[in-house]
């Protein structure tokens, strides 16, 4: 086993930086109806409905700042002697605006935009429009390149990897509620590695993990990262 540690983030640890969760009594699902914003059906339907939805949360992202997680998290990936991935849940880009350079976006990413009709992918405007022609081959597909309910989530290969060769496992500010990440817990431990559940409170799937550590995330993941690069 490699001497690898592979962290999933969720809503909770960017929560701190002004972003919103999903699934709190005041989270975005809360506020809006999944299948309106988050489905391809929902989208099919009022594309500009959904476009407006992504613009704001784009809008929301770029004038959120890193927090102290976010740091923590790109200095164990500077500081630890083996192997670190952060595989996120998140669509923003706070990980790798704080400095970590090893980052698998299972959701895809907010700054992205993908063409329905051809799959090609580019930069995002900050916002975007229906009508917007794919720089590939000019169909009005344009769709923010966001992984939504009922489809496959991106880099699965290359996460179900690292997960069988990790020697720690952490999951960061999760519901415990979203499938197939929620499982991720369980294959880590298959695996050997030790399991720790850093959040605000327990998730669904707690009895899961070896260690729990439960506060703000800009409280607990720095002790954590402080924990593990701290001298033998």
């Amino acid at each position: 086993m490699d001497d690898k540690i592979v962290i999933l983030t969720g809503a909770g640890i960017s929560a701190e930086s002004g972003l919103g969760t999903f699934r709190d009594e005041d989270g975005l699902w809360t506020r809006y109806d999944l299948e309106e914003v988050a489905t391809p059906q929902g989208f099919a339907r009022n594309p500009d409905f959904v476009h407006d939805f992504y613009n704001a949360r784009r809008a929301n992202c770029a004038g959120a700042e890193p927090n102290a997680a976010h740091a923590a998290l790109a200095r164990l990936e500077r500081e630890y002697p083996g192997e670190v991935v952060i595989v996120t849940q998140n669509v923003d880009d706070l990980h790798e605006r704080a400095g970590a350079a090893r980052v698998i976006h299972m959701h895809g990413a907010l700054c992205g935009a993908l063409c329905a009709a051809c799959s090609h992918r580019w930069p995002a405007p900050p916002a975007m429009q229906t009508a917007d022609p794919c720089p590939a081959c000019a169909a009005p597909a344009t769709r923010p390149d966001v992984v939504w309910f009922g489809e496959i989530p991106y880099h699965m290969d290359a996460i179900m990897g690292h997960l069988a060769s990790c020697s720690r496992f952490a999951a960061i500010g999760t519901s415990g509620e979203v499938y197939p990440a929620a499982s991720f817990v369980q294959l880590a431990t298959e695996t050997g590695a030790h399991t720790v559940e850093l959040n605000l409170e327990p998730s669904s799937v707690v009895s899961t993990f070896a260690e729990t550590r439960y506060g703000p995330a800009t409280k607990v993941v720095p002790g954590w990262v402080s924990d593990i690069l701290a001298p033998v």
